[in-house]
């Protein structure tokens, strides 16, 4: 146990939402939070109101992604204070009236915490997205629940790049976590992936249990992968992709791309090689989702975060 001197005192968190189907067709998400809907007792917890949600119950219902406009880039200012006027995008619709409910984004009657669980197409295993390096609550629980996976993998992303930074879903949230597990095809159910995040979020609510019970933990270090940069496929001047993932990258998220490495196959079969000047680690390889926002892959930096002891403050 550390130092009281030395230990962060926050607010227990009281109130948790669980979104699925914030793009309507990563349905493990979207079948957890339907399952705990009709049956919450596997999520209860000793003084935590935890409320399962469906994001974008038009987008679950067609099996699609979404409907006019992605839901997990819909949360900005500009959105949110939108006029509630006719022709308004479905999305931006429901990004305003989840802010209602789990809102106001960046006040003090918003959730604690929303868990946001996302499928991917790529190889990235589990992984944790934090929004925020500096979030003590966050690193403390995102420690808790990799050591509670192991020897399982869990990946950690942290997103506070300026440019590469979006609104997303959760972003409502004090403390906002997401959650992608994958590799799983859109609209396709795996019990491989169904259980890794089902087991994720039983011990992330444990977690919440355990610190609002009054436990207190200690420092802690983090491996995260920081995001860097947003990789295109390479295009011809009319912005046709012209290239393909290369084989020895496919599949490789979070594994080492070094200078030199083969990156993208064109159509005609030249190999492409990375020219960056440091080893980075891609994730989010041939996201099938990421095509129209041209992304072929994410470019992250390794690194080590160091989280304060934690424990609830008592008024």
């Amino acid at each position: 146990m550390s130092s009281r001197t030395n230990c962060s005192c926050l607010q227990e968190a009281k109130r948790v939402a669980i979104f699925g189907g914030t793009h309507g067709n990563e349905m493990s998400g979207v079948t957890l939070a339907n399952m705990w809907m009709r049956n919450s007792a596997e999520i209860e917890r000793n003084g935590l109101a935890i409320k399962p949600f469906i994001s974008n119950p038009r987008a679950v219902e067609k099996c699609t992604r979404y409907i006019d406009t992605d839901l997990n880039r819909a949360f900005t200012p500009e959105n949110l204070s939108a006029l509630d006027v006719e022709g308004l995008p479905y999305e931006v619709q429901r990004a305003k009236e989840i802010n209602r409910l789990f809102g106001p984004k960046g006040s003090s009657d918003a959730y604690d915490v929303i868990f946001d669980l996302h499928n991917t197409t790529s190889n990235m295993g589990s992984t944790l997205i934090l929004e925020s390096s500096t979030d003590l609550f966050n690193l403390q629980m995102v420690h808790y629940i990799k050591k509670a996976m192991a020897p399982h993998t869990c990946s950690v992303l942290v997103n506070e790049h300026p440019q590469l930074k979006y609104s997303t879903t959760r972003s409502v949230a004090k403390h906002p976590i997401g959650l992608e597990v994958g590799p799983q095809p859109q609209g396709v159910l795996r019990s491989n992936v169904f259980e890794s995040m089902r087991t994720i979020l039983k011990h992330a609510l444990d977690f919440i249990e355990l610190f609002n019970s009054g436990v207190e933990f200690p420092p802690c270090t983090v491996d995260v992968f920081r995001v860097q940069e947003r990789m295109d496929y390479p295009r011809d001047a009319n912005g046709n992709i012209t290239a393909m993932v290369h084989p020895h990258l496919q599949d490789c998220d979070w594994e080492p791309l070094n200078r030199g490495d083969p990156m993208f196959l064109t159509f005609d079969g030249r190999t492409v090689l990375y020219e960056g000047a440091n080893t980075v680690y891609p994730t989010f390889i041939n996201e099938a989702a990421y095509y129209e926002k041209q992304q072929a892959f994410m470019t992250t930096c390794r690194e080590i975060l160091a989280a304060n002891a934690i424990r609830k403050a008592y008024k």
